[in-house]
């Protein structure tokens, strides 16, 4: 049977996912995209846009985890595009028409439609359901694989409270947002759930894993 996973999800120094004022031309809100410095400057995104160069060090190593064995996702309405983008049924997605999943996608919403064929071997499928019965539907489409939980915060906390994320690797950076959307708000004592190890990087950055005690 094969695991649930989160990879390189990185949050702020106060613990914020996301900032406040989320849009289509701001899909982070305020904290814009200096949340995710770390990875932009890896061998694994440079890589990942066709080029060459970047680092290749511990940022990378764990960067280059985030699709490994890895055979379907599941991610939030907020992750798959801007507020009010369930008003438009012409709306694909943040990623033009070739994805970088490459595997089944869920979204879960409120709002379900048709599933979307990508190129790439991508699928978007519109799932209004609770975190335990999207996991069994994206486990049967992983085909033994592990599927990834792609956030955004609100989704991986809701996964975490029933207990269903095997493995976690989250990126805390050097930045205070001060609003936004949390991470760990409702999660105390999480840390009696998993084995936790802390790597900080020359980047300034630490990263945090979490692996369950019981799976």
């Amino acid at each position: 049977m094969g695991k649930l996973r989160v990879h390189n999800f990185t949050i702020s120094l106060d613990g914020f996912g996301t900032g406040e004022g989320q849009a289509a031309d701001a899909p982070f809100g305020h904290a814009g995209e200096r949340i995710h410095d770390w990875m932009f400057a890896t061998r694994y995104w440079h890589e990942m846009g066709g080029g060459s160069g970047g680092s290749a060090g511990a940022d990378n190593a764990f960067a280059v985890m985030h699709g490994r064995g890895i055979g379907a996702e599941i991610m939030g309405a907020g992750k798959f595009g801007p507020p009010g983008w369930q008003d438009d049924p012409g709306y694909k997605g943040a990623w033009g028409p070739n994805p970088p999943f490459h595997t089944p996608v869920f979204v879960l919403t409120h709002r379900p439609r048709p599933s979307i064929e990508m190129k790439g071997g991508t699928t978007f499928h519109f799932l209004d359901a609770a975190p335990a019965e999207a996991l069994k539907i994206a486990l049967e489409a992983a085909g033994g694989q592990d599927v990834r939980l792609g956030g955004g915060p609100s989704v991986i906390r809701d996964f975490l409270t029933e207990g269903l994320v095997d493995h976690m690797h989250v990126v805390q950076v050097p930045i205070l947002l001060g609003r936004g959307v949390r991470l760990w708000d409702g999660l105390e004592s999480l840390e009696e759930a998993y084995h936790i190890e802390a790597v900080s990087t020359p980047s300034g950055v630490t990263h945090l894993t979490f692996t369950a005690k019981s799976r």
